[in-house]
């Protein structure tokens, strides 16, 4: 997948350097510190032993839009990462014209989904309570194994206001009747409404 990431992307874009390419997090992370990156193009499916809601975490914390290229198109992980920061969510099914298309319009600041993804985002309903998108994007990246002071720079919120948001997802969940009282209580929930793998 990676060659033909780079077979489609340096004859179609002007001066293409690719910085890294692999499958470390960290390793990634160094050479987009060395050397700047305009985008990263990540697939969840690194096997890595990190989550992937932490992978794509890892890669927005460096303050480069990320767009994922991915199989893993069921609605928990979409939701997951775009609460984690993604710009962009394209399925590896999707012609090469439409990835181009979707890495093109990344790189313009847009962000972009592939028919293939919104559809299968579409195709479950959400939580079952409201929640704002802050205090969503919060509790996704807390129950999935985040400690606070990471969801608030991720957020680029104080670890008070991160603190706050949760407290929020925990009364409004209470108020539900599905009182969140653990984190591990959080992800369960997040994975029944489709929000984590």
């Amino acid at each position: 997948m990676r060659d033909a990431m780079v077979s489609l992307l340096v004859p179609h874009l002007q001066d293409v350097e690719i910085v890294y390419a692999g499958a470390s997090i960290d390793e990634a992370a160094t050479a987009i510190e060395a050397c700047g990156a305009d985008l990263v193009i990540l697939d969840l499916d690194l096997n890595n032993g990190r989550s992937p809601v932490a992978n794509v975490a890892a890669m927005a914390d460096l303050k480069v839009p990320v767009i994922v290229v991915s199989a893993l198109g069921d609605p928990a992980n979409i939701r997951a990462c775009l609460a984690a920061g993604v710009v962009g969510y394209v399925s590896k099914q999707a012609r090469p014209e439409e990835v181009l298309q979707a890495l093109q319009a990344a790189l313009r600041g847009e962000q972009v989904m592939s028919p293939e993804i919104a559809s299968a985002l579409l195709s479950q309903p959400d939580d079952q309570f409201h929640l704002s998108d802050q205090e969503r994007r919060a509790m996704v990246l807390y129950a999935s194994g985040l400690k606070m002071e990471s969801v608030a720079r991720r957020m680029n919120v104080s670890r008070t206001t991160a603190e706050e948001y949760i407290k929020r997802v925990r009364a409004k969940a209470r108020k539900a009747g599905t009182p969140l009282p653990t984190k591990t209580d959080m992800y369960r929930m997040a994975q029944r409404a489709g929000m984590l793998p």
